[in-house]
């Protein structure tokens, strides 16, 4: 038996934008919308469209979406803002999805960006995985964040295909107002920094960041467009910084600057293989530790059957560093197991954060121990108050 899907938007004078959005919604079983004070049309488009319409005044991001998650009455929900539009092709995964009943609670939706008038890739770290479709149930927005509101998958989550539009900035005048905006929010929530990490923050990282995302990532293939989201981006991390050290909170929570991601969950173990040989040897190992209760994914030059994974575009620390980002979006990477020295040497230009939590894993290692390894170390973690590490 299939099962009901609602789509929630929260939404405050959106009359433009909203009536794009809600037409590509017609999949869904019912839209739920709560209107924060518009005013405009917005809540008569709404109703017009056929969607139930809700008022509560602006509370936060984070509380705001709970409030839909409350009016909704479907089994799934698909969290969606006024400026997105589901392309016919996400909506017939969607549907699909949700009709067979999936055993996973939630799904990540690749995102495409559009910035000054046209899509960006690299740039904005294409795929860009949301987790936006979920279980109703199963999931709650922690409303102590003020931006950065998504939602964790806590098990393994399914990687969608089709995209989610998201139209960013028209103009320049739109792009700066969202920078300052976002920083704004960031600042506020962000902990207190002391003069080492102020200095980390204002200075070296947007640094990195944008040589990171320019050039590893190969955002440069945008052209000026993605040079410039980038520029705006690291900007606005230097903006929150600065504002942090102002009004920064001390009680700051959840994954923010300087702060991963949770690992929550089964362990989440990546494989890497540069040939179709070694992606085979690297197959079996992976459904080994799978059997034995790992979320497994595959980076090979060909997706292999029976394995969720990307296929890499391109041979390289960068197409593999973009590969191994998108696995981490999709949920935080415990550990990469390497099909041999090539893997294991793209592997040391990708960003700490995505190495995982131990050393490289090697093809003698018993997968089966090795998982049951991994999840008791995370267990250890988790019961010793370990913000990095957490699974169940």
């Amino acid at each position: 038996m299939s099962e009901t899907l609602s789509a929630c938007i929260i939404a405050r004078d959106e009359e433009a934008r909203l009536p794009a959005c809600l037409a590509s919604l017609t999949f869904c079983d019912e839209i739920v919308v709560v209107d924060g004070g518009s005013r405009d049309r917005t809540r008569e488009i709404a109703r017009a469209a056929g969607a139930r319409v809700f008022e509560n005044p602006w509370p936060g991001f984070a509380i705001q979406r709970n409030v839909a998650l409350d009016h909704a009455t479907g089994t799934w929900v698909l969290e969606i803002d006024a400026d997105e539009r589901v392309t016919p092709q996400l909506a017939h995964e969607i549907r699909e999805l949700v009709d067979r009943v999936p055993i996973e609670d939630m799904a990540g939706i690749p995102i495409r960006h559009e910035f000054l008038g046209a899509p960006l890739g690299p740039a904005v770290r294409y795929p860009s995985y949301r987790h936006r479709l979920f279980r109703r149930a199963r999931f709650r927005h922690d409303e102590a964040r003020t931006v950065h509101e998504g939602l964790w998958p806590d098990g393994p989550a399914i990687a969608l295909a089709g995209d989610l539009i998201h139209v960013l900035a028209a103009t320049w005048k739109e792009a700066l107002g969202d920078a300052a905006a976002y920083a704004r929010l960031e600042g506020d929530q962000r902990p207190r920094p002391g003069p080492g990490d102020a200095v980390i923050g204002v200075c070296v990282r947007p640094l990195v960041k944008f040589i990171y995302r320019a050039f590893l990532l190969g955002g440069l293939r945008d052209g000026g467009r993605g040079l410039a989201k980038i520029g705006l981006d690291c900007a606005a991390d230097a903006g929150a910084q600065l504002l942090a050290m102002r009004r920064g909170r001390e009680d700051a929570v959840g994954p923010s600057f300087g702060q991963e991601a949770p690992r929550l969950g089964p362990v989440r173990i990546v494989g890497a293989a540069s040939t179709e040989r070694g992606a085979a040897r690297v197959a079996v190992w992976l459904k080994a530790a799978g059997a034995a209760g790992a979320d497994v994914w595959l980076i090979a030059p060909e997706r292999v059957a029976g394995l969720p994974g990307e296929a890499l575009a391109g041979r390289g620390p960068g197409p593999f560093a973009r590969a191994l980002d998108a696995a981490d979006q999709l949920r935080p990477v415990d550990a990469v197991l390497v099909a041999g020295p090539r893997e294991r040497g793209w592997l040391r230009f990708a960003p700490r954060a995505l190495r995982g939590t131990v050393p490289p894993l090697a093809l003698g290692a018993d997968p089966t121990k090795t998982t049951e390894d991994l999840q008791e170390s995370c267990r250890t973690a988790l019961e010793g108050g370990s913000e990095t590490i957490l699974a169940g």
